[in-house]
């Protein structure tokens, strides 16, 4: 007697499928188990890929675990496009058997998500290390010397000097430790895609708390990059304290040419 839907719906979920098995669900002539059939084919298709990917995102460390340098530093930056706020950069070094399931960009991540894996890697990295710049930094020496500095803090703040550094699509200078600048660093490397969640969520949980200083602005919602309802905001109200005085669309509020 042929399973009905349900009972191959059911025996799906707490089996493993065969080849023989899945041929079989594919070929049955009810449409229905057909699709059952699909859906776990795809399934299984989509958890490879994901695999994979995770697999390949350990191919820079691997070359470094190789050589005998063993403490490997991904290092990365949130903040740098907003109009108000901190940059934030993070120094992750993570361990040869971190678990490594969901970890991306951290672009790619929900919000949930990410506060997730930023407990995974407090709780089981090697280290961890956050550096914050402010916007009077910012606004003095310009963003990009702000995001060198932020991460030199990041940096100091490990508990172990890195044998090697990981960066995502930066050289980061007066820092006597060997690196590799990698292009979408936090799609190919762990280490960097973990620094990229700590960053992230670092800035993210100080916008939320800067936001109930200045709730008119709503740093809640776009933790101050320059959408529509920021700039609106912006022109009704003028610059906050934390607002970045040497970028275009705040100088502009405040009549100054760029």
């Amino acid at each position: 007697m042929k399973r009905t839907i349900e009972a191959w719906r059911e025996w799906l979920s707490t089996n493993e499928v065969t080849d023989e098995i899945l041929a079989e669900l594919l070929t049955d002539t009810r449409q229905g188990v057909r699709q059952l059939g699909k859906r776990y084919q795809m399934q299984q298709e989509k958890e490879k890929a994901e695999q994979e990917r995770l697999n390949r995102m350990w191919k820079y460390e691997k070359q470094f675990w190789q050589n005998g340098q063993v403490l490997i530093a991904g290092v990365d930056e949130a903040g740098r496009g907003p109009l108000a706020g901190p940059v934030v950069a993070a120094a992750v070094i993570l361990p040869q058997d971190f678990d490594v399931t969901g970890l991306n960009d951290s672009k790619q991540v929900t919000a949930t998500d990410r506060d997730i894996l930023r407990k995974r890697i407090e709780q089981t990295a090697i280290g961890v290390g956050v550096g914050i710049v402010d916007v009077a930094f910012i606004d003095q020496y310009n963003i990009l010397q702000a995001t060198y500095q932020a991460m030199r803090i990041a940096i100091s703040q490990l508990p172990e000097k890195p044998d090697q550094l990981l960066l995502d699509a930066v050289k980061l200078p007066k820092v006597p430790i060997p690196q590799q600048s990698l292009i979408k660093g936090d799609s190919l490397s762990h280490s960097i895609a973990a620094a990229s969640i700590i960053a992230k969520t670092t800035r993210d949980k100080w916008m939320m708390d800067i936001h109930k200083h200045y709730p008119q602005y709503g740093f809640d919602q776009h933790m101050g990059y320059g959408v529509p309802a920021h700039l609106e905001m912006l022109k009704k109200y003028g610059p906050s304290p934390i607002h970045r005085r040497s970028f275009s669309p705040v100088r502009a509020v405040l009549g100054e040419s760029s």
